[in-house]
């Protein structure tokens, strides 16, 4: 990526994710490198252990969030061959469709649509999500404790019931 060094912040994060299990919040201004602060050691975590399932759980509360951070993380994940996958409503249905018969990499995802994955997809949730690692929750502040924030808790909730082992919850925020 051509970057001259990293960012403090995400110099502490890749120490916190690759030697700590518990979740944590990665807190710095906009445009500091949170993404990045997070994504560095989880790409680095999933090229060391591929699986044949989704191994993280990108939420955004923003179509457009989503649709933004979809071309930085396909741009970081490329040379590492990790797939990078979105799912909302102007997804292509063909698209959802190759997800879910052959699951991998990262999912891009809005709380809403991880409810529409639930009621609509049930049959496939275990084989997408058996090896899920990491749920990155960005604008994590905008979600705390608000009705949108307590639906987020319970699908997460959900999910758990169809993954392996525990998977770590790593939120971004701004405030």
């Amino acid at each position: 990526m051509r970057w001259p060094s990293l960012r403090p912040v995400q110099e502490e994060a890749i120490h916190e994710i690759l030697g700590g299990e518990a979740d944590l919040i990665i807190s710095a201004q906009t445009a500091a490198g949170k993404t990045e602060a997070a994504f560095l050691p989880i790409l680095s975590r999933m090229y060391e252990h591929p699986s044949d399932s989704v191994q993280t759980l990108y939420v955004g509360p923003l179509k457009a969030l989503i649709n933004d951070q979809f071309r930085r993380l396909e741009r970081l994940c490329q040379r590492a061959e990790i797939p990078v996958h979105r799912w909302h409503g102007d997804v292509d249905a063909g698209r959802k469709k190759a997800l879910v018969a052959k699951p991998s990499g990262v999912l891009l995802i809005t709380p809403e649509s991880i409810e529409s994955l639930m009621i609509n997809r049930s049959t496939s949730l275990a084989r997408m999500f058996r090896s899920l690692q990491f749920v990155v929750i960005d604008e994590i502040h905008a979600l705390a404790g608000s009705e949108r924030g307590t639906h987020l808790r319970s699908l997460l909730f959900r999910l758990q019931r169809y993954v392996q082992e525990n998977y770590r919850i790593v939120g971004l925020s701004a405030t």
